[in-house]
């Protein structure tokens, strides 16, 4: 008898069905895919962040050189 099984509930412990929040057919990505797609976006991201930061240094250097 499982405490938190509710009244009617027939299938507990070991019988009960699993949750899942997405069906396997829609996400048929492995684990592996998932954390590799997750690092191509975060190393783009940093590559964004990177030009960017070269670029506003370039600009500093470019109008520091005109107030001389």
């Amino acid at each position: 008898m499982d405490p938190y099984a509710k009244p009617k509930e027939r299938k507990t412990g070991a019988q009960r069905p699993k949750i899942r929040h997405v069906p396997q057919s829609v996400e048929p990505r492995t684990r592996r895919e998932r954390k590799a797609e997750k690092e191509a976006v975060a190393a783009e991201r940093s590559a964004i962040k990177k030009a960017a930061r070269r670029h506003l240094k370039e600009q500093l250097v470019r109008e520091v050189e005109g107030m001389d």
